[in-house]
């Protein structure tokens, strides 16, 4: 180990690994180390009895679930856009040669109360009961509008500049209700919260045409993907590319030390009184506690079901985004299930999670509207997590902090 690197990366999230794998593709020297002796971090995947373990205690699940190792349970699940950045790194590193994706069924928005699945094609658009006849033809002006935008064309800015006008302001503009705007900020430009309406409407009108792109590229009833076995199986494939060009890991290191010289610049990570040199550290913010500061928690909700979630006809995999003023909140809560289609669980079983930025310390009262569009589970676990950002300059110390997201596409 002790040797010098161009950089060493520590913990083997998502973000951690495709760092590792672009940065050994470019021609660097990486070293990978992680405190735990698997794959993924925070983004891994558990088969039953480590998920029993982690949330219950014990290595006994009962037997009527069905076999452990048929199960893949991420422990930070989200879909995946199809015309994304994440698919164009994939398809760029040709790290898709590891792993097989598969469309995501339906994409819900809830609404007064009901579930509505969000329209993927002109015909679903005109049968929707989420706008009436006439809201339908302002909203089409408005989408046609968000279509032919071309950021380089000012010919399709109709004279607005997105980048001073506010979102608020360029959908006044198309006399659209409230219930039409909250579909649009959360159901397609997938906003978490209301903040983006005082922002400028370039990034929102961004949002929509990839949602449009992810939608087309599939021609499925959803923009998302996710790969089979469960998004466990990323960094897995990134470690991978990082190894077939030189990178270096070593899980199972403890207590992995990052060392400073007197300027505050790092020079390398310390593990088991061996000292790696480095000139710079990529890392998750466990590695580095002093350089990052708490943002915020996200409560979660991991079920099993036998039975896909009621009024998303009968859909194998699905997201429902639940937007912050229909339940009277400060941020959007998503449910988001996937089953034996994706091979995460047995035939016949059924994951589903909910999630949301928690603004209390009791999760079961706090996912409950999600909760109850579940219908009856099998099993259900409750978890509560902080997420951090971090507050150093990397320019003056080289150390890069990863953070965590409630929504990753």
């Amino acid at each position: 180990m002790d040797e010098e690197y161009d950089v060493i990366v520590l913990g083997t999230g998502l973000k951690e690994c495709i760092l590792s794998g672009l940065l050994s593709v470019d021609g660097l020297k990486v070293l990978h180390m992680d405190r735990n002796d698997y794959y993924g971090g925070e983004s891994t995947s558990l088969n039953l009895i480590q998920l029993w373990k982690r949330f219950r205690g014990d290595d006994k699940p009962p037997p009527h679930l069905g076999a452990s190792r048929d199960y893949n349970i991420d422990m930070n699940p989200k879909f995946i856009m199809a015309n994304g950045n994440l698919v164009r790194v994939l398809i760029h590193t040709d790290v898709t040669k590891y792993l097989s994706f598969k469309a995501v069924d339906g994409s819900f928005v809830f609404n007064k109360g009901k579930v509505h699945k969000v329209p993927a094609n002109d015909m679903e658009a005109l049968k929707s009961p989420l706008m009436g006849l006439f809201e339908k033809r302002r909203a089409r002006k408005f989408f046609i509008y968000v279509q032919n935008y071309n950021e380089s064309d000012p010919k399709t800015h109709e004279g607005m500049d997105l980048t001073r006008v506010t979102t608020k302001e360029l959908i006044a503009k198309y006399g659209l209700d409230d219930n039409t705007i909250d579909f649009i900020g959360h159901a397609l430009a997938l906003h978490s919260d209301d903040r983006y309406l005082a922002e400028p409407a370039l990034d929102t009108v961004k949002r929509m045409k990839l949602y449009a792109e992810s939608l087309a590229r599939f021609q499925g009833g959803s923009p998302y993907i996710y790969p089979l076995y469960g998004l466990g199986e990323l960094p897995q494939a990134f470690a991978r590319l990082s190894a077939v060009y030189g990178g270096t890991y070593m899980l199972n290191k403890p207590e992995c030390k990052v060392e400073f010289d007197e300027e505050g610049k790092v020079v390398g990570v310390t593990s088991e009184g061996e000292t790696a040199k480095c000139k710079k550290v990529v890392c998750d913010p466990s590695y580095l506690p002093g350089k990052v500061r708490k943002v915020g928690r996200v409560a979660r909700a991991i079920a099993i079901m036998s039975h896909p979630i009621p009024s998303t006809d009968d859909s194998h995999s699905v997201q429902i985004i639940l937007p912050q003023k229909q339940l009277g909140r400060k941020s959007d809560m998503y449910l988001f299930c996937c089953s034996y289609t994706h091979n995460v669980a047995p035939k016949g079983k059924f994951i589903a999670f909910v999630s949301t930025e928690a603004e209390t310390d009791q999760p079961a009262i706090e996912l409950k509207p999600g909760i109850d569009l579940l219908g009856p589970v099998d099993e259900i676990f409750f978890d509560i997590y902080d997420r951090y950002e971090p507050v150093n300059e990397p320019t003056l110390d080289n150390c890069f902090v990863s953070t965590v997201s409630l929504l990753w596409y």
